[in-house]
């Protein structure tokens, strides 16, 4: 068996996958000559994050693919459905990156709230001159426990971002479509663990009244989540992180409501214009920014390639029998 890593795969993926006995092929191969290189190449498994597209025309052009896998949760980039219907098996690792898509969140929050992405831009060329009056214009900041945290989804990732303010000691709220129930559990490091019982809200007006923090973690949508009628209902002053998709959050509206003074700042760590981000969401000093990079981290991307690799391995022994 021959797997493509087109968008790469970790060492320790490729460790797992080459112990097995497979073959992996770590070339980037651009769009336009994937299919060539997978029929040219006799390649079974192709894997991709989010730069790589697995559309019909790549699908219906390489019979030879027996395996599709993405290195993520969005499965956006492929059309799943339809290489399912070929017989092709679809394969994702939904909650390898979800630490470390919820500590960016969180480490946006704590920029946010501290002034940390205005300063780190200033202080280099303003703080040996106006030291005591960038000092005095940060001072107005804010703690994040005893904050109301507001969570839109109760995936993987939103349950990571829960547990984290549950241990900052912030009250926690979750907006979901359907009220649900799950249990969490706090691990700890000197082996206790702690179980907390969350349930949903599908009340969104309620949720955007208490909400100091509002974290989005939903799959893609087809529109807005948060666009005008949600801005105003928020409160005032509230602080906002997508690390979701793009497109779950009006920018244009969202720069309006922070001129206004709704929105005290806001973070983005996805775009509706990738890889081209608009120029005024750049350069907004209210915007802390992060290029598209919730999990990418060595951690995330471990765990990513030997959950991939395992999940190769074992539909190979299935097809072997």
């Amino acid at each position: 068996m021959k797997v493509l890593a087109n968008d790469g795969i970790s060492k320790a993926g490729e460790r797992v996958l080459k112990e097995a006995g497979i073959e992996i092929l770590d070339n980037r191969v651009a769009q336009d000559h994937v299919i060539n290189f997978i029929n040219d190449n006799n390649v079974d498994v192709l894997l991709v994050r989010s730069a790589t597209k697995v559309r019909q025309e790549l699908i219906d052009a390489c019979p030879g693919l027996k395996i599709i896998g993405r290195g993520g949760i969005g499965m956006d980039n492929i059309d799943v459905e339809y290489a399912k219907s070929k017989g092709i098996k679809v394969i994702n690792t939904p909650t390898a990156s979800s630490k470390s898509v919820a500590e960016l969140v969180f480490g946006h929050f704590f920029s946010l709230a501290r002034f940390l992405h205005e300063s780190n831009r200033l202080m280099p060329l303003e703080g040996e001159t106006h030291f005591n009056a960038m000092k005095k214009s940060f001072s107005n900041a804010y703690e994040l426990s005893g904050k109301t945290l507001g969570v839109i989804g109760f995936g993987s990732i939103g349950q990571e971002v829960v547990k984290i303010g549950i241990a900052l000691g912030m009250k926690v709220q979750v907006l979901t479509r359907s009220p649900k129930t799950e249990v969490l559990t706090l691990n700890f490091f000197n082996g206790q663990s702690l179980d907390f019982e969350i349930t949903s809200t599908n009340d969104m007006d309620a949720f955007l009244k208490e909400a100091d923090f509002i974290s989005i973690n939903t799959p893609k949508t087809n529109e807005y989540i948060i666009d005008t009628p949600q801005f105003e209902k928020m409160k005032d002053g509230v602080y906002i992180v997508n690390t979701a998709r793009g497109g779950v959050i009006n920018e244009v509206t969202l720069i309006d409501f922070i001129e206004s003074g709704k929105v005290a700042g806001a973070a983005l760590d996805v775009f509706e214009n990738e890889p081209t981000p608009e120029l005024p969401l750049l350069m907004n000093p209210a915007l802390s920014l992060s290029p598209h990079v919730g999990g990418n981290t060595v951690d995330a991307q471990e765990k990513i390639g030997i959950e991939l690799a395992e999940q190769i391995i074992k539909l190979q022994k299935e097809t072997i029998r």
